[in-house]
């Protein structure tokens, strides 16, 4: 009996959710008499049900949580006068960047109505004190790569190359005069920089089998060899070049600067990730460089090695802000997507597929967050970056995978961005160390045993 009289209220309810009015043109396209019939045979629950959904149906829009990648809220261990920069960072790449990205990765070319705009943020060389830089600290540096990234992985590899690679090699390694001269002027993105290291048959191993030469003359030095996937080589004013010295055998670096005879750059075409950077085959041949353009304190590859160190860190913050960026875009597209008549945001698969992501996206931010306090406190290690440019690479693939896999078949169109992420995080987990190399690299600090050739 009291199911019966808790169905004919339910009934009552359903009838007062109807409108009259438009009873005889709904008549015409529904069979109303097999719709009270389909009612009647319908359990407590399931009339619940169907009320819940009458009553949302027309209501108020649900409101949905931000779509926020800083899941632990991390950014709240930020000075105001930081945060106040991540933020603007971020308006920046979304206003600026966001609307052209796709465009300008499909075409393999560059923006360069972009670099003064970049130079107006005032942030390049970010942790370096004097010649115009802000001083601020390496964690700020490392936020400023994630919020970059998070929107486009090829323009922070652009401006990792010119504020860490490139400035870094001339403010650790060169005399005041070359700091004087360059730094001030690539601060204010006046001149571009590059940084030329790996080669054609050396990547890995560069660290003893440089093939590019350098040869002392009367005239300064001569050099002579090739540089392969040099970012920003085609357009750089200046490219920082690491070659082994013939007559003691140890590493040297050099600011050769653009047009100079025997210097030839050639882009690199073809390419499935970072399309925007564009990458340089440098080939020279004679290529004369005077003695005062040698970087005075780059006198083994111990200087290269804490130029690279000092940049790996910023390298994992990259892959942070990459998976970032694919995360939230999946979130954001999940929560629009319908399908079977609802978001596929409501489903336990693509809910179990984000809260995985989120779980490796919250392991890196906290441990790059880590790396960088390391780093600021002087007590950054080699294994250290090396470790979370390991772990950040790596599950920055697992992440872009997924993201493309919740949007579908969606997932493969740039419209959607995500695409572009799924590419460009393999240029990320390969360069700057493999994942191989920085590996041997922790295990040798962990095991005390040194497993490279």
């Amino acid at each position: 009996m009291a199911g019966t009289f808790s169905k004919i209220k339910s009934a009552i309810r359903l009838l007062r959710t109807i409108d009259f009015d438009k009873l005889g043109k709904l008549s015409e396209k529904v069979d109303l008499q097999k719709v009270m019939e389909g009612f009647s045979r319908l359990d407590d629950n399931q009339l619940k049900g169907l009320m819940k959904m009458l009553n949302s149906s027309g209501g108020k829009k649900k409101e949905l949580p931000e779509i926020n990648g800083d899941f632990y809220e991390l950014h709240l261990r930020l000075s105001d006068e930081d945060r106040a920069i991540q933020l603007k960072v971020r308006e920046f790449m979304e206003r600026e960047v966001q609307p052209i990205v796709n465009y300008y990765w499909l075409r393999d070319e560059f923006p360069f109505e972009l670099v003064p705009k970049f130079a107006e943020l005032n942030l390049c060389g970010v942790t370096y004190k004097g010649y115009g830089c802000p001083g601020k600290s390496f964690l700020m540096e490392g936020i400023i790569a994630m919020e970059i990234a998070r929107v486009d992985s090829s323009m922070a590899t652009f401006f990792g190359v010119q504020s860490g690679l490139a400035m870094g090699s001339i403010y650790m390694c060169g005399s005041e005069a070359q700091k004087q001269e360059w730094l001030p002027q690539m601060q204010q993105f006046q001149k571009i920089g590059a940084f030329g290291l790996t080669e054609p048959e050396v990547g890995s191993g560069v660290a003893g089998g440089l093939t590019t030469t350098a040869k002392r003359t009367a005239d300064g030095w001569v050099l002579n060899g090739q540089k392969k996937w040099i970012g920003n080589a085609p357009f750089a004013d200046v490219t920082i070049i690491w070659a082994r010295d013939l007559d003691d055998g140890e590493v040297k670096g050099f600011l050769v600067r653009k047009d100079t005879p025997g210097f030839d750059v050639e882009k690199i075409k073809g390419k499935m990730a970072l399309r925007i950077v564009q990458n340089g085959l440098i080939t020279m041949k004679d290529c004369v460089v005077p003695e005062s353009d040698r970087l005075e304190h780059a006198n083994s590859f111990k200087d290269t090695a804490r130029v690279l160190q000092m940049t790996r860190a910023g390298v994992a913050w990259m892959a942070v802000g990459c998976a970032r960026g694919a995360y939230e875009n999946a979130l954001d597209y999940t929560r629009k997507r319908k399908q079977f008549g609802k978001p596929i945001a409501a489903f336990q698969l693509i809910q179990n597929h984000l809260v995985e992501m989120l779980s490796n996206l919250t392991a890196m931010q906290s441990m790059v967050f880590r790396l960088s306090e390391l780093q600021d406190q002087g007590l950054l290690k080699d294994e250290h970056a090396s470790l979370a440019k390991v772990f950040c690479s790596l599950r920055t693939r697992d992440i872009v995978s997924k993201s493309r896999e919740v949007m579908g078949g969606n997932g493969i169109l740039l419209d959607h961005n995500v695409a572009r992420f799924v590419a460009d995080a393999e240029a990320i987990y390969s360069y700057e160390g493999t994942k191989e190399i920085n590996s041997l690299i922790v295990g040798r600090a962990i095991t005390g045993f040194s497993a490279f050739v």
